[in-house]
């Protein structure tokens, strides 16, 4: 199948130099949303796709280019039926074609699998919808039931606007006879465009059947012309996102406060509370608890975790029955095994914490190589950074770090090792010792404070 997506439009009302098809819905273009929708449909099929674009020059290209999608540039826009034709070299005769619209972004591949098996190989189906209020959309015109042509709200007279049945835009067509269409297209309407929709005359003067389907929700044919209507999107489409993990088991202690920007996967028993944002791949298993306000980003989360509220982890793996925050951070890199505990203002960058060990309080751990059962007390840094390179920490088995310690890297710290409180380590620590660095503590007799010198 070919399918042609027009992703030209400049989008006036976004007031953006963004193209309007770029912006995002759950942290995905709208634009991706389409593609992706038809890789989704034709996936037993080889298919092509064309994204025809205009405004904003490259950046449509840019944003999503791969090896199965083509370009073809509309420049200047005259119109839908205008942009479909700059696909015609891209088109296969011996399949059909879908048309979709890049600012359309959330239409569920089984509508358009009804779409496409009501076409056939022969017919032009459209996507159609009844609307309460279906003011400055296209009408569906039929005459005993069959479809005989659209007519444009500009161009509709007092009874074709009283019709409630619209065109979505959303249509498949016998690609050979498509082409034949376009090129007797016409610009005298009241816009001075080449209206897709006079197609559907041309089918019908050629005795072309042209049917129709409509899809399971009507916000599935919502557009997107302005950051309203964008917003109004995007909270559709995350009450839907929230109601299928409610489905699924999963708690959602407020449902519409929740943003999933990506795939999350959840086992069962998992609890979510309100604020939470989940991006990228996350994976939430049995028993997971994520605290209120937490950003997750491309995280495993293990059987039983505790995620405390406020947290940000990204690119990190938590391991079952972690306990992590609340004010915790979790960068790239960072690695806990089971029941690590990591609490309230600390931060774990590239770094692999073995089962059982503990940074409570206040601690930087980055670059580090941790064991089982070690404690890192209170203000805890290893300094990894020399202002050029980097440079890797490693302690042993049930070491105990105590508090306001920095450990300047590269540097070991033996198994059974001690860190007395206060301690700046420059060198490794052995094995099963007590290693201290401070200065000696000295009281000064007859030592007043400085009393404020009168003006």
């Amino acid at each position: 199948m070919n399918v042609v997506i027009l992703a030209a439009g400049m989008g006036k009302r976004m007031q953006s130099d963004i193209p309007k098809v770029l912006h995002p819905i759950a942290g995905k273009a709208m634009l991706q949303h389409v593609i992706a929708t038809a890789r989704q449909l034709q996936a037993a099929q080889a298919a092509k796709i064309c994204v025809i674009y205009g405004h904003g020059g490259e950046q449509v290209p840019s944003a999503v280019a791969v090896e199965d999608i083509c370009f073809a540039k509309q420049e200047p826009q005259l119109g839908t039926g205008h942009a479909v034709a700059q696909a015609i070299p891209h088109l296969d005769d011996a399949v059909s074609t879908l048309i979709l619209y890049g600012d359309v972004p959330l239409t569920r591949t089984s509508s358009l699998q009804r779409l496409v098996e009501a076409a056939g190989g022969d017919k032009l189906a459209i996507l159609t919808a009844q609307m309460a209020d279906p003011t400055g959309l296209g009408r569906i015109i039929r005459e005993q039931g069959k479809i005989r042509s659209i007519v444009e709200q500009k161009d509709a007279n007092a009874d074709e606007r009283a019709i409630q049945e619209i065109n979505t835009g959303i249509m498949v067509a016998p690609t050979a006879a498509l082409k034949r269409w376009l090129g007797k297209l016409s610009n005298q309407n009241a816009q001075g465009e080449y209206y897709l929709t006079d197609i559907v005359a041309s089918a019908v003067a050629d005795g072309v059947e042209v049917t129709s389907a409509q899809p399971e929700a009507i916000w599935e044919t919502m557009g997107v012309n302005s950051k309203v209507q964008l917003a109004e999107l995007e909270r559709l489409h995350q009450q839907h996102i929230a109601l299928r993990l409610l489905e699924q088991g999963v708690t959602l202690l407020d449902p519409a406060r929740i943003d999933v920007r990506g795939n999350l996967i959840c086992g069962r028993d998992v609890t979510i509370d309100i604020g939470c944002v989940f991006e990228g791949q996350v994976e939430l298993a049995d028993g997971v608890k994520i605290g209120a306000n937490c950003v997750i980003k491309n995280a495993r989360i293990g059987a039983g975790a505790d995620i405390k509220p406020f947290c940000h982890i990204e690119d990190a793996v938590v391991g079952a029955k972690g306990q992590v925050g609340p004010y915790a951070r979790l960068r790239p890199g960072a690695e806990l095994a089971e029941d690590v505990h990591i609490g309230n203002f600390v931060e774990i960058k590239n770094s692999q914490i073995a089962a059982h060990s503990k940074a409570n309080h206040l601690a930087y751990i980055g670059d580090a190589t941790i064991g089982s059962r070690v404690n890192i007390g209170a203000g805890t840094i290893t300094c990894n950074y020399d202002g050029v390179n980097k440079f890797r920490t490693v302690i042993e088995d049930d070491a105990f770090i105590g508090s306001d310690s920095q450990l300047i890297a590269p540097v070991r710290v033996g198994k059974g090792a001690t860190l007395g409180a206060g301690t700046t380590l420059s060198k490794d620590a052995p094995e099963g010792k007590l290693t201290v660095s401070r200065a000696k503590q000295l009281t000064i007799e007859g030592w007043q404070r400085p009393q404020k010198i009168k003006k």
